[in-house]
C-alpha cells in the first residue's frame, strides 16, 4: 500500500482490513470492530467509534480515511419506488443510479424490499434496448462503491417504510461480471455478520451470458443467484439487440450454465424483455422453451418500458397473453414482471444519465 497517501478503510475487505491491522501492529481483531462501525452502524468517523483506544482513534484519523458515496438527487415514483443518483467523485466520471423498489401486502404494509445496484458506471456491451448501454462505459465501480448503495439504500428502506433490505439485485448499471471480483467482493461486505447480514440467497447477479465468467462461479461456488439477461430466444434475434452475442452465442451460454449446474445444482433465472412483435411471437415461445431445458430454470417476463430513441417497444397486452399460454403449453414456468418506477426513469433499461455527458466506450457498431 502507498503509505504516502491516506488509506481508505472502506475499500477494504473484512479480511483485508484484518491484514491492515496486523502489519500496523494493530490487534487483528480491531478489523472485525472497524468493519463493523462502517458497514453495519454507518459510522464514517474513527472519532466516534468508541470501542477503540482513544490512541488507536488518533493514529486512524491521521493516516487512513473513511469515504462514502455523495448523493446527488432523489426521485420518488406514485408507486413507491426510490431512485438514487451518487456521485463516485473519481476521474470526472458521471454518477451511477441505484433503486429502491417496495412491495407491499393488500392493506399497504411494506414487506419484500428490493434493491438494484450498479456495478459499473456505464456500461460496454451497448444492448440496443438499453439506455445506459447507449451512454457507454467509463469505468467499474469499486466494491465498497456497490456495497455503500445497498447500505445507503436500506437507510431509505428504513426511513421511508420502517423496514429495512430484503433483498439485492445487481441489475442496474453495467455488466456485473464483467467486474466480477468487486462484485463478489461486495457481497462479502453485504452478507457479512458485521455488515447487512443480509442471505447471499437474497442476492442475484445478472449477466448477459459471460460464459467464462459464469464458468468461474462455477469454480468458486459462489453463494448467491445467477440470472441471464436472455431477451431473445435464438441467435439471429440476439445479435440484433446484443452485441455480445455475437462472440458469445447462445452454444457458449449452454455449456457454460451446464457447467454451473453441474458444480452447484442451483437453477438459474432468464430475465426475458418482452418486445412487441419481435421475440413475443408462439414460435418464439417454443424456442425459448428449448432454451429454458437445458438446466432447471424459471423465466421472468419483464414489460419494458420504452426508451427514448429506442426502436423497440413494449409488447401489447394480447400480445403477452397469447406468449404466456405459449410457454405453458410447453411446461415452462415464468412470470410476469411489470417495471417499476417508469414516471421516474428507473424501469428496465432505463438507468442513464441525462445531463449531456460524452459518450463511453462500448462494443456496439456505431
Amino acid at each position: 500500500m502507498d503509505s504516502s497517501q491516506p488509506i481508505n478503510l472502506k475499500a477494504l475487505t473484512h479480511q483485508e482490513l484484518r491484514d491492515y491491522c496486523s502489519e500496523q501492529g494493530i490487534p487483528s481483531y480491531r478489523g472485525d470492530q472497524l468493519f463493523q462501525w462502517m458497514w453495519q452502524k454507518e459510522i464514517h468517523d474513527v472519532h466516534d467509534m468508541l470501542n477503540l483506544p482513544k490512541s488507536l482513534r488518533e493514529s486512524l484519523a491521521h493516516t487512513t480515511t473513511i469515504t462514502q458515496l455523495e448523493r446527488r438527487k432523489e426521485t420518488r415514483s406514485k408507486d413507491g419506488t426510490i431512485k438514487l443518483l451518487f456521485e463516485t467523485g473519481r476521474d470526472q466520471s458521471p454518477p451511477v443510479e441505484a433503486v429502491l423498489i417496495p412491495d407491499f401486502d393488500q392493506d399497504g404494509s411494506p414487506q419484500r424490499m428490493t434493491v438494484c445496484v450498479s456495478s459499473q458506471v456505464g456500461c460496454m456491451f451497448g444492448c440496443a434496448f438499453c439506455a445506459t448501454g447507449k451512454m457507454g462505459y467509463f469505468r467499474n465501480l469499486e466494491a465498497w462503491e456497490i456495497a455503500d448503495q445497498a447500505v445507503q439504500m436500506n437507510r431509505v428502506a428504513i426511513d421511508s417504510y420502517g423496514k429495512g433490505i430484503t433483498n439485492i439485485v445487481y441489475m442496474g448499471m453495467g455488466e456485473p461480471l464483467h467486474n466480477m471480483k468487486a462484485v463478489t467482493d461486495s457481497v462479502g461486505m453485504i452478507t457479512s455478520p458485521l455488515g447487512l447480514e443480509l442471505s447471499p440467497k437474497r442476492i442475484t447477479v445478472s449477466t448477459v451470458g459471460l460464459s467464462k465468467q459464469i464458468k468461474q462461479l462455477a469454480e468458486q461456488k459462489a453463494p448467491f443467484n445467477l440470472a441471464i439477461s436472455l431477451h431473445a430466444p435464438n441467435d439471429g434475434k440476439r445479435d440484433q439487440i446484443m452485441p455480445i452475442n455475437e462472440s458469445l452465442d447462445l452454444s457458449a451460454l449452454r455449456e457454460a450454465l451446464e457447467l454451473y449446474y453441474q458444480s452447484l445444482q442451483k437453477p438459474v433465472t432468464y430475465e426475458y424483455l418482452l418486445f412487441d412483435e419481435f421475440n413475443d411471437s408462439i414460435e418464439d415461445a417454443r424456442e425459448l422453451s428449448e432454451i429454458v431445458s437445458w438446466i432447471p430454470s424459471k423465466v421472468n417476463i419483464i414489460m419494458y418500458n420504452n426508451v427514448l430513441g429506442v426502436e423497440l417497444k413494449r409488447a401489447r397486452e394480447h400480445r403477452l397473453d397469447t406468449f404466456m399460454q405459449a410457454l405453458s403449453k410447453h411446461g415452462v414456468r415464468a412470470t410476469v414482471r411489470r417495471s417499476r418506477g417508469d414516471d421516474i426513469d428507473a424501469g428496465c433499461g432505463q438507468l442513464a444519465i441525462r445531463e449531456g455527458i460524452s459518450k463511453g466506450k462500448s462494443i456496439a457498431k456505431a
